[in-house]
């Protein structure tokens, strides 16, 4: 299953071979980096849904908690965000 897992902005930058605009997510207490390109607005201390390693919308903090919590109590954040960096 595929799942959209919230997280928050720590970092943004554009990448110099691309020109994408990338960041680091934050998913409790494992960072990502994340492709940015679909959510221009998203700014540093923004939380995301992440869906396979591409920033997909803003969400606000209560829902994101949320959602996370949710995954924990299911056992899924593992299975969501793969191994940490």
């Amino acid at each position: 299953m595929c799942l959209g897992v919230p997280g928050q902005v720590v970092e943004i930058w554009q990448d110099e071979i691309s020109g994408l605009r990338m960041g680091k997510v934050r998913f409790g207490g494992v960072l990502k980096e994340v492709c940015l390109a679909y959510v221009p607005e998203a700014q540093v201390g923004d939380y995301v849904v992440v869906h396979v390693g591409f920033a997909i919308s803003r969400i606000d903090e209560e829902e994101a908690r949320k959602v996370f919590t949710y995954l924990e109590q299911l056992g899924e954040v593992d299975d969501a965000l793969g191994p940490g960096p």
